[in-house]
């Protein structure tokens, strides 16, 4: 099965901003394969999903048209390999683009999940900061000491942001997003999400703001409550750590040339990778998984037994568990997330 294209699903929600497509301008240039640039502030460009009705589907070639869940069902050893027995696709993995602040929310871990009966998968995530305005701020977990009792409190109050761990957003910040961390978006920033594939979301505080017809978004208190883990201490950004070179087939430099690997998230769920290379190439060896690579910054051709691609700004790919070695190549600068799912 060669690399896969997926037409992205685009998300329009009233916070969306325009950063990715300023950033990423070759999107508008009717890039047949991504067709972004002319949607006025989406807000979430979902790249890879098996949720439902959210059905990536596939652009070109023999499985064009076919949807992500046909594909798991009608060629799961091609597609998933090792992971052949699941259902459902194992990763969904998104561009967020925020305009304004978005509300204080917690997701609900499998378990949760399961007991409330909202769905097969909690919902744990990571994000990478992909662009980021002077002083925008992000809010992951809760303060040293808030408990239950002093964040229902501030909940009643309208002061839960005294309860917030908050920090300036910078760009190649990796931030983990467990099931039952209370987190915030703010305003100004973009990011690549890695996540299990759920959408199940319970809000908690939305800003008191109001939509056209006067109306406050629908809040979900008793339901986060239940998903929140008050035991988890607040983190700020990850330190990655750095890959030998060796394991990407020996790089092929250039004069001048330079590569960079590096392990940004490996949790239960998922292991995502950043790779970094100026005038060079590194292989992708087979792993026995399917894998997403993102392309978000520079220019990379991809060669694999059975095509060439030519990867822009904000393109994604999935590389079947069967598809044999890929060989990544920048004559310039390419900067890639791999993401692959460790469930079973």
């Amino acid at each position: 099965m060669p690399p896969l294209r997926l037409q992205p699903i685009i998300k329009q929600r009233p916070w969306g901003g325009r950063q990715l497509s300023r950033l990423w301008d070759q999107l508008a240039q009717g890039d047949s394969a991504c067709l972004r640039g002319n949607v006025d502030g989406w807000a979430e460009s979902w790249e890879v999903v098996d949720l439902g009705a959210d059905q990536s589907r596939i652009v070109g070639g023999k499985f064009a048209g076919k949807s992500l869940c046909e594909l798991v069902r009608e060629n799961s050893r091609e597609l998933l390999g090792e992971q052949a027995s699941l259902k459902q696709f194992p990763l969904l993995f998104k561009f967020l683009d925020a305009a304004e602040l978005l509300s204080v929310q917690v997701h609900p871990n499998d378990e949760h999940a399961a007991q409330m009966n909202v769905g097969p998968h909690g919902k744990s995530e990571a994000w990478v900061i992909i662009s980021a305005e002077p002083g925008s701020k992000l809010s992951v977990g809760l303060m040293p000491g808030v408990d239950r009792r002093l964040f229902e409190q501030h909940l009643a109050s309208g002061t839960v942001a005294e309860c917030l761990n908050t920090f300036e957003a910078r760009v190649g910040d990796v931030i983990s997003v467990p099931a039952g961390t209370v987190h915030a978006i703010g305003g100004g920033i973009a990011l690549a999400e890695i996540q299990q594939p759920s959408d199940i979301t319970f809000r908690l505080f939305d800003w008191n703001r109001l939509d056209a017809d006067g109306h406050r978004r629908a809040l979900h208190i008793n339901e986060a409550l239940q998903c929140i883990d008050f035991s988890r201490q607040p983190e700020s950004s990850l330190l990655p750590r750095l890959l030998d070179p060796q394991l990407f087939a020996a790089n092929a430099l250039q004069a001048g040339g330079s590569t960079r690997h590096e392990e940004i998230i490996h949790n239960e769920h998922f292991l995502w990778r950043r790779h970094q290379l100026n005038r060079a190439s590194f292989k992708l060896t087979d792993c026995g998984r399917c894998r997403i690579l993102s392309l978000i910054a520079g220019s990379v051709e991809l060669s694999s037994p059975m095509s060439r691609e030519q990867l822009l700004p904000g393109n994604t790919l999935l590389l079947p568990a069967n598809g044999g070695t890929v060989e990544l190549t920048s004559a310039a600068d390419g900067l890639l997330l791999e993401a692959l799912s460790v469930s079973n």
